[in-house]
């Protein structure tokens, strides 16, 4: 009984998936495995679209395949995209910001950048709570569809490490535009 159990929540697990993944337009789809499961980010071009075009081309060369979450703050966000993994690298192509009225809420994904404005690169985060104290500052590009309580289990920095970096942090497995995974 309880494998049954297991096995019909495991179905119904990747039915939920399935669903969430082909409601949003697949080609402004993000499909995100990590070592604690699928996560589906739901790409915004009507408000970043050259963050979105950046952030697919990069996808597409498999830039993200293996990066690790290097700064991961409990009650705020895990942040990724540095090919180092120190919080230092990117891929070398800075994006002129595209702020809009798009609120930091749990979930948003936004574009990490150093002091100035344009300087975003490939570094994205996803917020674990609402953040308005970002609103208008950073550039929202996406939104976790599906898929939080993975994010939620993201190893974070240990706690009152004011840099947020992690020790021993974990990776994006594998990250794909949904349209490209249905073919």
């Amino acid at each position: 009984m309880r494998t049954l159990s297991k096995l019909l929540l495991t179905i119904g697990l990747i039915m939920t998936l399935t669903d969430a993944a082909q409601a949003a337009d697949p080609e402004n789809t993000l499909v995100m495995e990590t070592e604690h499961g699928t996560v589906v980010i739901e790409m915004l071009p009507d408000v970043a679209p050259k963050h979105v075009a950046r952030i697919k081309e990069l996808t597409r060369q498999g830039f993200y395949d293996g990066v690790v979450f290097h700064r991961v703050m409990d009650g705020f966000m895990a942040q990724t995209g540095d090919p180092t993994g120190t919080g230092t690298g990117g891929s070398g192509q800075k994006i002129a910001a595209e702020f809009s009225t798009v609120p930091f809420e749990r979930g948003t994904v936004g574009m990490a950048r150093a002091q100035n404005p344009d300087s975003g690169d490939s570094q994205f985060f996803i917020m674990f709570a609402d953040g308005s104290f970002l609103n208008g500052q950073y550039t929202v590009w996406g939104r976790v569809i599906d898929g939080m309580d993975a994010v939620d289990q993201i190893k974070k920095a240990p706690a009152g490490r004011q840099s947020g970096m992690v020790d021993d942090p974990d990776h994006i497995i594998t990250m794909r535009v949904q349209a490209d995974v249905a073919q």
